[in-house]
């Protein structure tokens, strides 16, 4: 076991610089922002869980080589970068055009069922090829050969990950539903909300799709 662990001062450094990257607001954040303004702050955990569940999938693949190999291929991260900003922008305009329905938000009947909810999260963080990116460069950074066997560092070291991004998000989501709750009191927001999701939504999906073309 002691050859998974990093050393203290590694994983300290490690820690900290995780917990800088989670804090500073993506796509995941502001995901999980939206759907608890939207829905309450259990959505916006629902959403967490899906967007972290994803998140062990990279893991696993940074672990079996297979970020390495999506990186490799320009073709294979384009497929996935257009994909993930396409979803989100698909997201927005449903929510956009979807019916009003301010007698459900009303009553605080949810929109979308929690399953749908944690399967749109994990969905939008697993075409988020910038998660794989993160793991391909920064992991690495915190391996020791000398340790032992690289995989189990790389999945401890991404569980670790995975754990500070379910605490940091979940706290964006626990803060997001409060204000939404006290916004729900406004007609007006009432009315407009459903904009407001799926602008974000539609804004997120573009800057993806705009960052991949500065990119090339």
């Amino acid at each position: 076991m002691e050859s998974v662990l990093p050393s203290a001062a590694a994983l300290s450094l490690f820690v900290g610089a995780a917990l800088v990257l989670l804090l500073v607001p993506g796509p995941a954040v502001l995901y999980i922002v939206g759907r608890s303004l939207e829905q309450g702050r259990l959505a916006g955990l629902v959403s967490n869980a899906g967007i972290h569940a994803a998140t062990l999938v990279h893991v696993l693949a940074a672990a079996c080589g297979l970020s390495a190999l999506l990186m490799s291929s320009a073709i294979a991260f384009g497929i996935v970068k257009y994909a993930g900003a396409a979803y989100l922008i698909y997201l927005g305009l449903k929510k956009i055009f979807a019916r009003d329905d301010v007698a459900a938000f009303a009553h605080g009947t949810p929109r979308y069922s929690y399953a749908r909810l944690f399967r749109d999260g994990f969905v939008v963080n697993l075409l988020n090829p910038k998660t794989a990116l993160f793991f391909l460069a920064f992991l690495p950074q915190f391996v020791d050969i000398g340790r032992g066997e690289v995989v189990p560092q790389i999945v401890f070291l991404g569980l670790t990950f995975t754990v500070l991004g379910l605490i940091t998000d979940g706290c964006y989501a626990m803060l997001a539903g409060a204000v939404g709750t006290w916004l729900a009191r406004s007609r007006a927001y009432r009315k407009l909300e459903r904009y407001v999701s799926g602008g974000l939504f539609v804004g997120l999906g573009c800057t993806a799709a705009l960052a991949s073309g500065q990119q090339k």
